[in-house]
């Protein structure tokens, strides 16, 4: 007897991202409100489409899906935007997501979750303050208006967030939470570790593969290298017990600023008599790849990062229980509301710094609402929850209050861009003010 589990799997989440893409393209709304349903109706109320247990293996599908997603979001970044916006993308990335979970832990003054200690605090905030760069690019993808430099904001912040709550769950907030105390300097001191060797690791392997890039000319094998690199970069920054999401993101950000460095001096004509010692280790005068080989990896990684977060929501799908979501409904609206107005402050913040410090961008209202509605939850913030070990007592607490705000951020935020966007008449408004 033949069984035909993986294949059902495939044709019934390949079938689904049509459906969707259809049914929102005529129905002029963001296709990831239809997936999320669709993968809910789908896996509870169609079992046979869905012939996997994914709760015996949850941990096999998300570590398989989580280099996709990334690989995807990390190579729409570029060269030329990250040296416009670093500064921009560094605040938001980190110090606004270090700031938002030391704003969601002083809560813990309030009670607003009487049940858990204020390392629960730390790790609950970790988790719900990540973004979802696939929810965000379904929804801003159907609409027109929404100026380059912000865009380039949201992907950049939706990288650097989720490694940045990674490392404050995983290095502070769960060891903190379980343990019951911690030692500030050592978590501080850990937590920087973390991330020094992570980047580290990840520029070691962004130069090698785009070394390794210069010996072929194949947009199938560019492809395939970059697969390769991000899952390498992940599993080799897990075996360290370092951030593998970080050591990811640099990776792949590093090997494609490395291209587009070369495709730009390319383009420029740039003929130089004397190469600097750096220049000649980067074998300056081979190109890895070209801006139409490009175009083609950024088509395909993007198309397997979708992919991939669909099956994250069929994950999510299983963890859904209506009577729990309604039973922590308080829990889940105060998160939902804390978080929001975390959010709203933090790129209110980034605005009035971007007045201030002439490195950063400045934003007005509109370029403010955008960013604010844009920091949808997803797939990060379920693979995090599930991190928490199975005999915390408050970890039905923590699924739920998680599962709901995904959903919530999903469809209130997704409903809100939508809706700003379809009645506003003003097309392609300029976001970023003049300095």
């Amino acid at each position: 007897m033949h069984h035909f589990a993986p294949e059902i799997v495939l044709i019934t989440i390949l079938s689904l991202v049509v459906l969707a893409d259809a049914l929102a393209l005529r129905l002029r709304i963001p296709s990831v409100f239809l997936l999320l349903l669709g993968s809910y109706l789908v896996y509870h109320y169609f079992p046979a489409a869905i012939p996997i247990d994914l709760k015996e293996h949850f941990d096999s599908v998300i570590l398989f899906c989580i280099p996709l997603i990334f690989m995807g979001d990390a190579l729409h970044l570029k060269f030329a935007d990250l040296k416009r916006h670093g500064w921009g993308i560094f605040y938001l990335a980190v110090v606004a997501v270090a700031l938002s979970i030391i704003a969601g832990a002083s809560l813990y003054a309030f009670d607003l979750f009487p049940q858990i200690t204020l390392g629960g605090y730390v790790a609950l905030f970790a988790i719900n303050m990540a973004t979802d760069a696939v929810s965000v690019q379904s929804v801003l993808s159907r609409f027109k208006g929404v100026a380059h430099d912000v865009k380039v904001l949201i992907e950049g912040e939706s990288l650097g967030n989720d490694a940045t709550a990674v490392i404050a769950f995983f290095f502070i907030g769960l060891p903190w939470m379980m343990q019951g105390s911690i030692e500030a300097d050592d978590a501080a001191l850990e937590a920087l570790r973390v991330f020094a060797f992570s980047t580290l690791i990840g520029l070691g392997l962004g130069y090698g593969f785009y070394w390794l890039m210069k010996f072929y000319s194949d947009k199938r094998g560019e492809l395939f290298t970059f697969v390769i690199e991000a899952y390498a970069a992940y599993l080799l920054g897990e075996h360290f017990h370092l951030s593998g999401i970080l050591t990811l993101i640099v990776a792949i950000v590093s090997t494609k600023a490395w291209i587009d460095r070369d495709i730009e001096i390319e383009e420029r004509q740039l003929e130089r008599k004397r190469r600097s010692f750096v220049q000649r280790l980067r074998l300056e005068g081979v190109l890895a790849t070209t801006r139409e080989r490009l175009e083609y990896i950024y088509e395909m990684a993007s198309e397997f990062g979708y992919i991939a977060a669909v099956v994250i929501f069929f994950v999510l799908a299983e963890m859904v229980d209506l009577h729990k979501l309604w039973e922590y409904r308080r829990e889940i609206l105060a998160m939902f509301v804390a978080t929001t107005l975390i959010r709203a402050l933090s790129m209110a913040k980034f605005a009035w710094f971007g007045q201030k410090l002439s490195a950063i961008k400045p934003v007005g209202a509109e370029g403010w609402f955008i960013l604010t509605f844009s920091g949808m939850k997803g797939a990060l913030s379920i693979i995090l929850v599930h991190m928490i070990p199975a005999d915390y007592p408050h970890r039905e607490l923590f699924e739920s209050v998680t599962v709901g705000v995904v959903i919530l951020s999903i469809f209130v935020y997704g409903t809100v861009l939508w809706a700003w966007f379809t009645f506003r008449p003003e097309k392609e408004r300029r976001l970023f003010g003049e300095k």
